[in-house]
């Protein structure tokens, strides 16, 4: 096994080990029926997966288990009682049209996952953005009831937030699955950022435009800055959505303005609009942008390649033309 191989399969381990600690989280909220959420994605991403690569004469190998992590970040993305039949249409959606596609795992333009949840924005709207409140438990195959509005709906049309920082932090407000977990997202992004397995760049560019904007030009009198990040799957999609490595420009400092052109834009749409999660439809929208860093980026790498043959070449002529004249002057002494 290659080292990028081992490495790839590393990251993996590193981000499903923070997604499911969020479905735990959920698990706390919401009940059994958040798992068995999470569970049927894995398994029809899984059955697609494998069915595509079929098709394309390719084995199905251990690199290829990406596909359970952006099954997770999907399930996480809806509410926790989301219909499953939606739910793996849009798993099979990540893996054939948002993945394959383009080629599969080595040719990822855009986030598989935000390509889903874009598709199921699309489709099923209603669905997909109201929520049941925490502590209400739905059963597993039971029909959701007293769903809900989710607090980034409330917050991006009337600018008031209603909960304490504790509850904010813990996650004990209506919202996706996933992203409400405020404290284990935290978590999540310190320990991938520091094992190198996100891009450090794209999150704190994300972080600090979002940051910025909201200071600068808050929804409403009474907002903080808090309340933005707690919003809008912003934190999540800083996480594991606009930081993914296979997306994200490699030089983080090109990766930190991706990050931010990001940030400012979603921001933009949400002040002006109110749309809920737009930090995602702008992830997927910025694609032309990520690929036209990494075209630059890779630009500048063959330059320098060539600069340094050429500097090679120069100094291996010159080191050439020093041993012939210090040849020439030797024969030239023995001669006298």
């Amino acid at each position: 096994m290659t080292k990028t191989a081992r490495k790839e399969r590393l990251i993996w381990l590193d981000i499903m080990i923070t997604l499911v600690a969020l479905e735990l989280m959920s698990c706390f909220y919401y009940g059994l029926r958040s798992i068995v959420l999470g569970g049927v994605c894995i398994a029809v991403s899984l059955i697609t997966e494998i069915l595509c690569l079929r098709l394309m004469n390719r084995q199905f190998t251990a690199d290829d288990l990406t596909c359970t992590s952006d099954a997770l970040i999907i399930a996480l993305m809806m509410p926790a009682t989301m219909d499953y039949g939606i739910a793996g249409i849009a798993c099979v959606f990540a893996v054939v049209a948002a993945k394959n596609v383009f080629g599969g795992r080595r040719n990822i333009i855009f986030s598989p996952a935000a390509a889903a949840y874009i598709f199921m924005l699309t489709s099923w709207e209603k669905k997909l953005l109201l929520y049941p409140q925490p502590h209400m438990r739905t059963g597993i195959f039971d029909e959701p009831e007293g769903l809900v509005n989710s607090v980034s709906y409330v917050y991006n049309t009337t600018g008031k937030m209603n909960y304490t920082d504790f509850e904010l932090l813990m996650g004990n407000f209506s919202g996706p699955a996933g992203s409400v977990s405020i404290l284990m997202l935290l978590i999540g992004a310190a320990m991938l950022i520091l094992r190198r397995d996100i891009s450090a760049g794209a999150f704190l560019g994300t972080i600090t435009g979002t940051a910025f904007l909201s200071y600068i030009v808050p929804a409403s009198p009474t907002a903080e800055i808090r309340y933005t990040f707690v919003t809008n799957m912003v934190l999540f999609a800083a996480v594991y959505i606009i930081s993914d490595r296979r997306i994200a420009p490699k030089k983080e400092y090109y990766a930190f303005f991706y990050g931010l052109f990001i940030a400012v834009f979603s921001y933009v749409i949400v002040l002006t609009t109110g749309k809920e999660n737009a930090i995602v439809i702008v992830s997927v929208l910025f694609t032309p942008v990520s690929l036209g860093i990494k075209n630059l980026e890779k630009k500048i790498e063959l330059a320098h390649i060539e600069a340094s043959e050429t500097a090679a070449e120069n100094f291996s002529a010159v080191d050439t033309t020093v041993i012939e004249n210090s040849d020439e002057k030797t024969e030239d002494t023995s001669n006298e």
